[in-house]
């Protein structure tokens, strides 16, 4: 059998593709490849990095208060530093900075009202 050895990509509609990419490069550092788009290189991930494909019931409210069907999850060093600093650009927090066995969690609600979660792993 084929398997899948990762997360080629998201792409997902929004309301001004070029404002809200603007956005995330300013106050994410995102490094845009092409017009819109960010390449995130495997090789620069630490050891602890991990890609996690999760599937939730409709009925979830893990990803209110956004209205969504999905939610995006990038690996940060600093989950309170960087919801700090999209806050200032003009983001809202969503919750408190939770700490768990296997890493700290931060959420916030982006410019297009897309859910975003921070998070920042634990060593092995």
């Amino acid at each position: 059998m084929h398997t899948v050895r990762g997360v080629g990509g998201l792409f997902f509609k929004c309301n001004n593709p070029e404002k809200l990419a603007a956005w995330y490069k300013e106050h994410l550092g995102f490094e845009l490849d092409a017009p819109f788009c960010a390449v995130f290189n495997p090789r620069k991930a630490k050891p602890e990095d991990r890609t996690v494909w999760g599937v939730f019931k409709n009925e979830s409210d893990y990803f209110l208060p956004s209205r969504q069907r999905f939610m995006f999850n990038f690996i940060v060093d600093d989950v309170q530093g960087m919801i700090d600093q999209v806050v200032k650009a003009g983001a809202r927090q969503v919750g408190e900075v939770a700490q768990e066995e296997y890493g700290d969690f931060g959420w916030f609600i982006d410019p297009e009202g897309f859910k975003v979660e921070l998070w920042r792993p634990k060593a092995d």
